[in-house]
């Protein structure tokens, strides 16, 4: 972003419908040196990047007159209690007005029509305002328009008390509305409390101080107790203990640890005690990453979000025209009763409202990324959502992703391996090479006491030579030390070839290992119907191991990374990639769906739509499955506010429901697909507890 380009943030007040944030995304757009405005009603924030000589004020003196409160983030909230709330206090009004108009039915009859008539005007008058605003705005006629006119209306043609109640059934679902709004952002608000605020920091004097996480610096060491949140994203450097990760797998089982593990901001250590070395300052923990791309996400629209929001901008006028058209055709060409078909056009105003259809999509989507960060997976937005359900394909990078990513020793071939592991481990103890790492872990496993080695001489990627004791040893690959020995082979491992002075006496066979969750979560991509393939560079007969390892998965090795490319081209799309963020950034960009293991920083995310908090691909299949869940449930959505409407708009032109049944299936129609779309927040993956 240029330096003249600022990028704001605002907390939006009273944004409780998906049409809402519509509005709210016009009226800014046309404020001079506005760019890139986007409204995400599930996180209520407004995102827009203004040139440098666009006063931030003007954001507010477009957005207020909606009926909209803005605030900059981080700016607290006035404090009220629920019943200041401008709704809730209309509510009242128009509830009192139908209570003193029941009197007034009792006590003086010729009087109630006029109070019937305030009664409606009063409570319709701050919504009457608010569509005005928006009608200058250029937004044109919304929901508030439509009940304003069908109130009047109403009035009019001598149907006041039908008016008034109009109204208050409309205030209850917008007061519903609202709390259905709240609730969903609410898991935000419980990311935002898991964020701890102080840390343990260890000085340099070996002292323990209390500071502020956000002055924890990349490198310092903190010290957590038993009970305690972790402070900062951190590597273990001493003690052990179990950590509760719920917050951000969703697993309950607390999750051992001890010296190289990483642990995680927000987490609880529930025993032991630990010293650590942070790796990432607060702002950039996991934790953070969750927050704000929850936030963000649902401001980028899913594809039906967006093909719903152009539906709509045509539907409201012609919801106004067919009403206009029903209550003057039958009238005028049919010499039908001008009340009842006025009367019938008002309530097809009602009917009509595009309240329900316009938050379908949007709801869904919001609740389903808030549940998705809880599980522990990064979405970049809706579309990346809706993309993911419907895949067709999907293809796993080979090394760090289906497998562990560092080889382990497997089994030793012409020697005893306690005896040939020593000689071997005093070369590889200097060395950082994996196949190095992984034959002094397996020492260190034995047991095993490993000498010092003198004379060290290596051709890196080849071999290594020095005197242990009075042997020289040779540890080399097959290739240099001229082939394997006669009666072995490779099965899909490496292999190192160990010369004692001059002679070969073993070979040692190493494995990566495929992860210890990736079979079962390969079989349940491949349960949704979803095609897998391996795509690795790596040799064919360890592809070829490590495929039949994982319940026979097709394959393609030894590809280079424009291989990779076309392989998924030729994939059925859309198509997914599945690797590690860096290496394999251009097949990840390439995809229709690129999923990053790793971390879930935002440099993963840069290639990949999708990140995962920890390398678990359990947690991958578990978003799949709530991606295809999220699809049905808008799905579900768009019919049920469709057809609801369908019906109501039969049964109005029949003649067998009126203003009262039209505004309360309208309302009813929201609120069934706000609480069918919240279900997604306690959405579990199908066999599991996770």
């Amino acid at each position: 972003m240029s330096a003249d380009v600022r990028e704001l943030t605002f907390d939006v007040e009273g944004l409780d419908c998906a049409d809402c944030a519509v509005k709210i995304e016009k009226a800014v757009r046309e404020l001079p040196g506005a760019k890139e405005v986007s409204v995400a009603y599930g996180s209520g924030k407004l995102f827009v990047k203004l040139d440098a000589e666009a006063a931030p004020e003007a954001v507010a003196k477009v957005v207020e007159p909606l009926g909209y409160r803005v605030r900059p983030e981080g700016e607290p909230p006035g404090e009220a209690p629920w019943w200041r709330n401008p709704k809730v206090k209309m509510l009242g009004v128009s509830a009192g007005f139908i209570v003193l108009a029941l009197l007034t039915q009792l006590i003086w009859p010729a009087a109630a029509r006029w109070v019937w008539s305030a009664g409606a005007l009063v409570s319709v008058a701050p919504l009457a305002r608010k569509a005005w605003a928006v009608l200058r705005a250029g937004n044109g006629l919304d929901i508030n328009a439509l009940v304003s006119i069908a109130v009047v209306g109403a009035i009019l043609i001598d149907a006041a008390p039908e008016a008034l109640v109009v109204v208050f059934l409309f205030l209850i679902g917008e007061v519903l509305e609202g709390h259905a709004a709240a609730r969903a952002r609410g898991t935000l608000r419980e990311l935002a409390k898991l964020a701890p605020t102080k840390a343990r920091r260890l000085e340099a004097d070996g002292s323990v101080r209390e500071v502020p996480v956000e002055l924890l610096a990349v490198g310092e060491r903190v010290q957590v107790p038993a009970g305690e949140r972790i402070p900062a994203d951190a590597v273990v450097e001493e003690g052990t203990g179990a950590v509760d990760e719920s917050m951000l797998t969703g697993e309950s089982a607390p999750v051992p640890k001890q010296a190289g593990d990483p642990i995680y901001a927000g987490t609880v250590l529930l025993e032991g005690q630990l010293v650590a070395r942070v790796t990432a300052p607060a702002e950039d923990s996991a934790l953070a990453q969750i927050q704000k791309l929850v936030e963000r996400a649902d401001a980028m629209k899913s594809p039906t979000t967006r093909v719903i929001d152009r539906f709509a901008r045509y539907y409201t006028p012609l919801v106004v025209v067919a009403a206009a058209l029903a209550a003057t055709v039958p009238p005028l060409l049919f010499a039908q009763p001008w009340e009842v078909w006025i009367y019938r056009g008002l309530a097809l105003l009602l009917i009509g409202c595009p309240c329900a259809l316009v938050l379908s999509a949007p709801a869904a989507v919001t609740s389903a990324l808030a549940r998705s960060g809880r599980m522990g997976v990064l979405v970049k937005g809706g579309d990346v959502l809706e993309t993911a359900g419907r895949l067709a394909s999907l293809a796993f990078d080979k090394t760090g992703t289906l497998t562990e990513g560092r080889p382990r020793l497997v089994r030793v071939w012409g020697a005893d391996e306690r005896e040939i592991l020593p000689l071997v481990a005093a070369l590889e103890r200097s060395s950082a090479h994996p196949i190095a790492e992984a034959v002094l872990a397996r020492a260190e496993e034995l047991e095993l006491e490993v000498p010092e080695a003198e004379d060290l001489d290596a051709l890196p990627g080849a071999w290594v030579k020095g005197r242990v004791g009075d042997r020289e040893v040779w540890v080399g690959s097959p290739a240099a030390a001229g082939g394997l020995p006669e009666g072995t082979r490779e099965n899909g491992e490496t292999a190192s070839v160990v010369k004692l002075d001059g002679r070969t006496v073993a070979v040692l066979f190493f494995e990566d290992a495929p992860r210890p969750e990736a079979a079962e979560a390969l079989e349940r991509v491949r349960a949704l119907g979803i095609e897998t393939v391996i795509l690795s560079g790596d040799r064919e007969p360890a592809v070829r191991r490590l495929a039949e390892q994982l319940g026979g998965v097709a394959y393609r090795a030894e590809l280079r990374p424009e291989d990779k490319l076309r392989a998924i081209q030729e994939l059925p799309h859309p198509v997914g990639m599945v690797g590690d963020g860096v290496n394999d950034a251009p097949t990840l960009a390439a995809a229709d769906l690129g999923v990053a293991m790793g971390s879930g920083t935002q440099v993963a995310l840069e290639a990949a739509g999708v990140a995962l908090v920890e390398p678990n691909l359990t947690r991958l299949a578990h978003f799949l499955q709530l991606a295809r869940a999220a699809l049905g449930n808008i799905y579900a959505n768009v019919a049920v506010a469709l057809g609801l409407k369908a019906v109501f708009l039969v049964t109005t032109l029949l003649g067998y429901t009126g203003l009262w049944l039209a505004v309360m299936a309208d309302t009813g129609a929201t609120l069934l697909v706000t609480a069918n779309a919240l279900r997604l927040l306690a959405w579990r993956p199908r066999g599991s507890m996770g």
